[in-house]
């Protein structure tokens, strides 16, 4: 079976999605390929149980740790990618993330553009992604050309006295960037089941439900479902054609211009598969991050937690620098857990203990910055499986910023403070192992996403980021989509 069009996007994530959907915006015909299917609308959408003990939606995939050691990863592959699951928060990155910085145990690298050449392009996102936030409260937010389409998702009692709290403890809460359909006339009812879950009421700002579902309404994107890309066969400095599977049928898409949009970690192993493509650097798979998070539920056994959307909180006082002439990082509240949630961590504790202490708890992401490193990488297995190497940089500031952040919540108040800090089976925000760069030894792709090395290859993901800065990546992702889609010579096809 052969498949013909002009642009061919592997990948309905937050980067292959926004590109179908700047394509189409452009008139370009395209194809984005999509390994797995829709998610069927269905009660388990909004089912911790089956959703965080059942692990209903992710792959029945293992991958190997750097001991040999299986894990089931982080991902989901369904239309949408990831973004079906996230918590849809989309806050820009800060202008210094985009240059050189000296962390405490290293660098990270300056990027090949700037804020400012990203910054219309992250308002356009915004506007696509609706996103709801507010200026003035953030004392680490960078400038802005535009104000937010959407005004801040309003905190409810709890939260609201959450944050009188944190003031009191000596910091400065501000609202969170959050995409959700809360306008006059929106979707979003303000439900529990945001953050971790499948939205059913397409309110949840997805890659699926903003940008490929109305790319596809022009007619100039069509979508591929159950079709696995397995080769990029390349003839000299072009992509040829990429061989693809479903259902046990060979199938080969020809195309003008090609994106690959998988992820960070698939990305880099498709083209390692494909016999080192795009790889005259050595540096695919490399560099590997996905930062260093951890969560924490803070117990007041004096004050029930009824708060229904909880995630509408932040605060980043320690961002630029914690105290010691070097960033942290920031420290963002998370969906409401239930007690079942935390039964998939602390598997022995008993359910009613658990749900006691999550009636009487506020969870928060605490997230510092990798660093890029050579030795963390993605690798293939002789068997042809993907394997991560990754030893975890930057910790220290890490184990500071979470003292730093217990110390505060005790000031607030709290007085249990549980911790689940992330393995490497919670994969998300992964980036770094395509590069980019302006000298094609030291980068997998130019500022734009292009290969340096194929004239009609594009890697738009988390793969080109050259740091992780602290802050959760997808709207990075989506306005330099945009902004490749716009300032690079993708959609010159004819």
């Amino acid at each position: 079976m052969i498949l013909e069009t002009s642009v061919a996007i592997v990948g309905s994530g937050m980067g292959g999605s926004t590109t179908a959907y700047g394509l189409a915006k452009a008139g370009i015909d395209c194809i984005v390929i999509e390994r797995g299917d829709y998610v069927k609308k269905e009660d388990a959408n909004w089912s911790a149980r089956e959703i965080f003990i059942n692990q209903k939606y992710k792959p029945n995939e293992k991958w190997l740790d750097q001991n040999g050691k299986e894990f089931t990863p982080g991902l989901h592959y369904i239309v949408g990618g990831n973004t079906k699951v996230y918590g849809a928060s989309l806050p820009r990155f800060r202008e210094s993330d985009f240059a050189q910085i000296q962390h405490k145990e290293g660098i990270s690298p300056a990027w090949p553009f700037t804020y400012n050449d990203l910054e219309p392009y992250y308002c356009a996102a915004e506007q696509l992604y609706k996103v709801h936030g507010t200026t003035g409260e953030d004392p680490t937010e960078p400038k802005r050309s535009k104000p937010f389409p959407y005004p801040p998702l309003a905190h409810e009692p709890y939260i609201a006295n959450l944050l009188e709290r944190l003031k009191k403890a000596g910091v400065k809460p501000h609202s969170n960037s959050m995409g959700v359909d809360l306008a006059s006339d929106g979707a979003c009812i303000r439900c529990g089941t945001c953050d971790g879950f499948i939205c059913k009421l397409d309110a949840k700002s997805d890659a699926q439900t903003c940008a490929l579902n109305p790319a596809i309404k022009t007619g100039h994107v069509k979508l591929e479902r159950n079709l696995k890309v397995t080769k990029v066969v390349t003839n000299g400095r072009r992509v040829e054609y990429l061989l693809a599977e479903r259902d046990g049928v060979e199938v080969k898409i020809y195309a003008k211009k090609y994106v690959l949009s998988l992820g960070a970690v698939n990305t880099a192993a498709l083209l390692l598969r494909s016999g080192q493509v795009a790889n005259s650097s050595g540096l695919v798979g490399k560099n590997f991050m996905m930062h260093n998070n951890a969560h924490i539920a803070a117990f007041d056994a004096r004050k029930t937690n009824d708060v229904t959307f909880q995630k509408t909180l932040s605060f980043s006082d320690w961002y630029f620098d914690g105290g010691n002439g070097y960033p942290l990082g920031s420290v963002q509240l998370i969906g409401k857990v239930q007690g079942i949630m935390m039964k998939s961590y602390v598997t022995k504790a008993p359910l009613p203990v658990l749900n006691y202490i999550a009636n009487r708890s506020v969870e928060f992401v605490v997230m510092n910055e990798d660093l890029p490193s050579l030795n963390n990488r993605v690798e293939i297995t002789k068997s042809g499986g993907i394997q991560i190497f990754r030893k975890a940089l930057n910790t220290s500031a890490h184990k500071e910023m979470m003292r730093k952040t217990k110390r505060v919540l005790r000031k607030a108040g709290f007085q249990g403070i549980f911790v689940q800090p992330f393995d490497i089976s919670m994969n998300s925000h992964q980036c770094g192992t395509s590069v980019a760069g302006v000298d094609p030894k030291k980068s997998v792709v130019d500022q734009y996403c292009k290969s340096h090395d194929l004239d009609n290859l594009y890697l738009i993901d988390g793969g080109f980021f050259p740091s992780s800065a602290a802050m959760n990546p997808a709207l990075t992702i989506a306005a330099q989509a945009l902004r490749v889609v716009d300032k690079s010579d993708l959609k010159e096809v004819n």
